[in-house]
């Protein structure tokens, strides 16, 4: 398989197979006892390698020349594809990233969990690019102190300049060129990061139906010359808004708590699924509405089939899927800890008719999730969680256990804290003091006291990238 046994050093180049892909779409070569993940490239390809690091048997390694090209390799869209961290597997054909994002899932589960589960084909967006209805992009300075305007790379906070997108629509490119000319036209200083001084951080705009949301990030308390910017913005939109956000802070965080509206609509109006909603420039909403649609619509029909009455949605943001719920089911609370997302859930409320059946509620899931299930007949209560990357709290999963709620739809955008979670659920995974332990008794068909798992479903949010959305439907029937 590899013309070298063993690597052992760093800048040492061999010559090695891709036998498969890890869940950053990453190649995996072995060589000898180590294992190697390359970026870009793809199963199957004899691959000349340099090793970049090697520790404890686990390599990184940089491709130098494909060899023998996979018939799933495809030209990048991106010229900047491989320098700017946004997208991974651009030159992956699409059925092959649906394919990966699938085993993804199914491998996190079977590693983390020890549950075996049978994964369909993630199904996939309606637009391979231009999906994004959000741009957030940062500015800062390249090593010259000039002001540039881009994407950070991989693992970074150096900033690739950018003038387009493929993963966004073309109006990307109009935002990015404003703010070029913004910047030169007023002298506005882009922010220096390593020095704290400069004005402009962050561009942030969302396209909503056609409404275009603008927000300008400072670091500093006014927004220089605004009404030159907004009057350039109008040049080439329509319909748009001009909001001010001051983050004056360190971390890493894109919006401080100051906003100001300064020219246009501060919301607008959406229509999704049925509900109609209203969007500011910091409310949550999926950036590729076409596979939001299909997942909310696949999360409801479970819920709709489970036979509930009332739906309780934890983790639920700014309240779309609990609305949905509550106009399909009859009833449905909503749990969120941002009391701005559970301003936004109550506004829907009015304009929806959805009054006395949507019922939102500020607070921890773990505080509140117990006594809202308390108040329920929950042999006629379903549970969908929707929670961050980090996962489900695990006060909350013994508050699942404890409830005896027939029905859990948990929805995820990380596969690793899914599969723990669900792993617990389930009982394929058992607390051990501070730490989780495979349970050796896991029985796949459903255990006593536990869930069992009915079905795996991922979804492709975000093509051409590493990341993927994943509905997990679990019954204690």
């Amino acid at each position: 398989m590899s013309e070298v046994t063993e690597i052992t050093t760093k800048n040492q180049e061999f010559t090695g197979l891709v036998e498969s892909l890890g869940s950053n779409g990453e190649g995996i070569v072995h060589m000898g006892e180590t294992v190697f993940f390359a970026p870009f490239t793809v199963v199957g390809e004899k691959v000349k390698f340099r090793a970049l690091k090697v520790k404890n048997r686990i390599g990184y390694a940089k491709a130098l020349e494909i060899l023998t090209p996979a018939d799933e390799r495809v030209r990048a869209k991106c010229p900047l594809f491989t320098k700017c961290g946004g997208c991974q597997l651009q030159h992956l054909r699409y059925g092959a990233q649906l394919k990966m994002k699938s085993k993804t899932v199914a491998d996190a589960l079977r590693k983390i969990a020890g549950i075996r589960a049978e994964v369909p084909l993630t199904v996939k967006s309606d637009f391979q690019y231009e999906y994004r209805n959000k741009l957030q992009i940062p500015v800062g300075v390249d090593k010259n102190g000039a002001g540039v305007i881009g994407f950070y790379a991989e693992r970074s906070h150096r900033i690739v300049p950018v003038d387009n997108c493929p993963i966004h629509p073309a109006w990307v490119k109009d935002i990015i060129d404003i703010f070029y000319a913004y910047m030169k036209q007023c002298r506005v200083r882009a922010y220096d990061e390593a020095t704290g001084k400069g004005v402009l951080r962050h561009i942030v705009v969302r396209d909503v139906d056609g409404g275009f949301l603008t927000t300008a990030v400072t670091a500093t308390p006014e927004l220089p010359s605004w009404e030159k910017l907004a009057g350039m913005i109008g040049e080439k939109f329509k319909v748009f808004s001009l909001w001010h956000n001051v983050n004056a802070g360190d971390g890493n965080g894109v919006f401080g708590n100051r906003w100001k509206l300064l020219e246009g609509k501060g919301k607008y109006s959406a229509h999704e699924c049925g509900i109609r909603f209203e969007v500011g420039p910091n409310t949550f909403m999926q950036v590729n509405r076409s596979v939001c649609r299909k997942l909310y619509e696949r999360t409801v029909r479970f819920a709709t089939e489970s036979g509930a009455k009332v739906a309780v949605d934890a983790y639920s943001g700014s309240g779309l899927l609990t609305a949905m719920l509550a106009k399909q089911i009859g009833r449905a609370y909503g749990i969120e800890v941002v009391a701005e997302a559970v301003q936004c859930a109550n506004d829907l409320i009015v304009p929806n008719k959805l009054e006395g059946k949507l019922i939102n509620l500020c607070g921890k899931v773990e505080d509140e999730l117990p006594k809202v299930l308390a108040e329920q007949d929950l042999s006629q209560t379903v549970l969908v969680v929707d929670p961050p990357r980090k996962g489900v709290d695990r006060a909350t999963l013994k508050a699942i256990l404890r409830s005896g709620i027939p029905s859990v739809a948990m929805i995820s955008c990380n596969p690793a804290t899914m599969a723990r979670d669900v792993g617990i659920l389930t009982g394929a995974l058992l607390e051990e003091g501070t730490e989780l332990k495979k349970n050796p008794e896991y029985k796949q068909e459903g255990m006593e006291g536990y869930y069992k798992l009915l079905s795996v479903q991922p979804f492709d949010m975000f093509p051409q990238t590493k990341h993927v959305e994943t509905l997990v439907c679990l019954s204690k029937n």
